[in-house]
C-alpha cells in the first residue's frame, strides 16, 4: 500500500510518498480500507516535530472506510462496516489497523468525507463548547480562526447555548464565510487590531471565554480581551508554542482562568468517545450542524495540503483521497 512517511522533522517537503507494508491487525484491532483521510493542525505539529514523534513514522490522525478485516479479541465493529476514527497516528494510507475501541460506526446517511470531515474537529468542537464552562446567552466568546475547520463548526456549536460569537479571520471572503455560519460578528485581523475591536463591541467589558487555536502571536491580546474571571482556551499553536509565564499574569489581568485541553483527554473513556460522534453525527444528518469541505487532494499531494493550511489558504476542512 501507499501512505506519507515522515522520516526527518521539517516543511512540507519532508512528506514522502511511499509503499509500505499492509499492517496486520493485532488482536484488539481492526483493518480499515480508508477512502477519505481529514488533515489537521496537529499533523504539522507532528511534521515539524512541535510534538515529537519516534521516526519514521505514517502521518495523520483521522480517517474513515470499511473494515477489512478484525483481530481475534474484537467484538466493537464487523468486516464490511463502515467507521470513522480520530486520534490513531497512521491516517495517511490506503489502510490504517485501529484500535477497535477507538472506532466508531459510521450512520447510513453519513458519507465516508463527512465521517472523516467531522471526528477530529466536530468532537473538539464539542468538548470546547460543552465541557469547559457553562455557557448561555449571557456570554461572549471570542474565536480565533473562524472559518477553519474547528472555527465553523465551533461557531454553529456556540450559537445551540444561545452565546454572542464574535469571529477573527484574515479576509474578508472568510469573515463573510464565518458570518454565514451563525458568527454575529467578524474582525478581519488584517485590517483592524482586535484587541481595539473587541473591547468596542463589549463596551469595554471584554468576553467570557476565547478559543485561541492560534497561540504565541495571539497570546497576550487574548488574555486583554476578557472580561474579569474570564476563562482563556489556548487549544492550538498555529503561530507557534506560547512562551513560558507567570501565573501571576492571570491575577493581574482579572483573576482569569486558564485551560489548554486536548481531545484525547475529552474521550478518555468509550463512553464519552461514542457520545461526542453520535452527537455530531445525529446534528449533521438532522441538518442542524453543516459541514464546509472546500479543499480535497490526492493522498500523493499531501504536501499541497500542508502548504495550503500553513499558508491560510484553506477554509473549513481539508481531506486527502488515497
Amino acid at each position: 500500500m501507499h501512505a506519507i512517511r515522515v522520516e526527518q522533522y521539517g516543511s512540507a517537503d519532508v512528506l514522502l510518498y511511499k509503499e509500505i507494508p499492509i499492517p496486520e491487525p493485532q488482536p484488539n484491532e481492526a483493518l480499515i480500507k480508508l477512502h477519505a483521510i481529514g488533515v489537521n493542525f496537529i499533523d504539522v505539529y507532528h511534521r515539524t516535530g512541535l510534538y515529537p514523534i519516534p521516526l519514521p513514522f505514517t502521518l495523520g490522525q483521522e480517517g474513515a472506510g470499511v473494515v477489512e478485516a478484525v483481530g481475534a479479541e474484537v467484538t466493537e465493529v464487523s468486516v464490511g462496516e463502515r467507521v470513522a476514527f480520530a486520534g490513531v497516528l497512521g491516517a495517511y494510507a490506503e489502510y490504517q489497523a485501529v484500535q477497535a475501541e477507538k472506532l466508531i460506526k459510521l450512520p447510513d446517511a453519513i458519507s465516508f468525507e463527512q465521517g472523516a470531515a467531522a471526528m477530529l474537529q466536530g468532537m473538539t468542537a464539542h468538548y470546547l463548547a460543552f465541557s469547559l464552562r457553562p455557557l448561555s446567552n449571557r456570554d461572549t466568546a471570542l474565536v480565533h480562526a473562524a472559518a477553519g475547520g474547528v472555527g465553523l463548526l465551533l461557531i454553529q456549536l456556540l450559537k445551540r447555548l444561545g452565546v454572542r460569537v464574535i469571529g477573527l479571520c484574515s479576509t474578508s471572503e472568510k469573515a463573510q464565510l464565518a458570518k454565514g455560519f451563525g458568527a454575529d460578528e467578524v474582525i478581519i485581523t488584517t485590517q483592524a487590531d482586535f484587541e481595539t475591536e473587541v473591547k468596542k463591541l463589549t463596551d469595554g467589558k471584554g468576553v467570557q471565554i476565547v478559543f485561541d487555536s492560534v497561540g504565541k502571536e495571539t497570546w497576550e491580546k487574548s488574555l486583554n480581551v476578557l472580561a474579569p474571571r474570564g476563562l482563556m482556551v489556548s487549544y492550538g499553536n498555529a503561530s507557534g508554542a506560547v512562551l513560558p509565564f507567570s501565573p501571576l499574569l492571570l491575577s493581574q489581568k482579572g483573576s482569569l482562568f486558564l485551560t489548554r485541553p486536548t481531545l484525547h483527554h475529552y474521550t478518555a473513556t468509550r463512553d464519552e468517545l461514542c457520545m461526542r460522534a453520535t452527537e455530531i453525527f445525529r446534528w449533521i444528518e438532522l441538518g442542524e450542524l453543516n459541514l464546509h469541505i472546500q479543499h480535497c487532494f490526492a493522498l500523493k499531494d499531501a504536501r499541497l495540503a500542508h502548504e495550503a493550511l500553513e499558508q491560510r489558504k484553506t477554509t473549513g476542512k481539508i481531506l486527502l483521497f488515497p
